[in-house]
């Protein structure tokens, strides 16, 4: 009796790497900055996906190869939940821009690890903001692999057209369109007032056609 074929180990991709997406709160408030408003700016193209904090296996069978940066954007890629993302389920396609947020934890040697591994798996432009000093730095990819921009106060991301700024200590981003990034806070509190003062404007018309209809006028048919 021949013996049954050996079957393919199964292979296990965890959806999570056991560390945190942040280590303190001005380093969680600055990826959720950049991810909310990166969200936003793309949220009518279908085929640019952002994510934060989300392992990517760029290596199938090699579920040790992985990274997981702050931030990433990948053009090309259908927009949909994803427990990780897997290169190969993608189109082959790795994110082309991606963000780290620098804490008092991390150590020299992952941030090199880091850099060799956007550098080695595709990444075409590379950010790295330290927001207690206030240093931002931006790497693109050429042919011999990364090379530092120059500036970044006032770059703008050739893949998303978004200018970079240092405001003191304060990383503030600019839409293609001149419009500044704000915090979802603060998008809140505008739409809040926004409504306040709809509400406001209705209610002084309501007022202005009850006087009108007590003058005996219809304000629906007035010229």
């Amino acid at each position: 009796m021949m013996a049954k074929p050996a079957t393919e180990k199964h292979i296990i991709y965890p959806d999570t790497n056991g560390k945190p997406m942040a280590e303190n709160t001005k380093q969680l408030e600055v990826i959720v900055y950049l991810y909310d408003n990166l969200s936003a700016l793309f949220a009518d193209q279908p085929d640019v996906f952002v994510a934060a904090d989300l392992l990517w296996y760029p290596v199938e069978g090699r579920p040790d190869i992985r990274t997981a940066p702050d931030v990433m954007v990948a053009f090309g890629r259908p927009k949909g939940h994803r427990g990780s993302y897997k290169q190969w389920e993608e189109g082959g396609i790795p994110p082309q821009v991606v963000f780290d947020v620098l804490s008092s934890g991390n150590r020299p040697s992952e941030l090199i690890e880091k850099f060799l591994f956007y550098e080695q798996h595709g990444v075409e432009e590379y950010y790295l903001y330290d927001p207690d000093r206030g240093i931002l730095e931006g790497w693109l990819r050429t042919e011999g692999g990364f090379s530092a921009v120059k500036e970044m106060q006032g770059w703008v991301s050739p893949r998303l057209g978004v200018r970079f700024t240092l405001e003191g200590v304060e990383l503030v981003l600019y839409r293609p369109d001149g419009e500044r990034f704000v915090p979802y806070v603060e998008l809140r509190r505008r739409w809040e007032q926004a409504q306040r003062e709809a509400e406001q404007e209705r209610q002084r018309a309501e007022r202005l056609a009850q006087r009108l209809r007590e003058l005996g006028a219809d304000p629906e048919h007035l010229e």
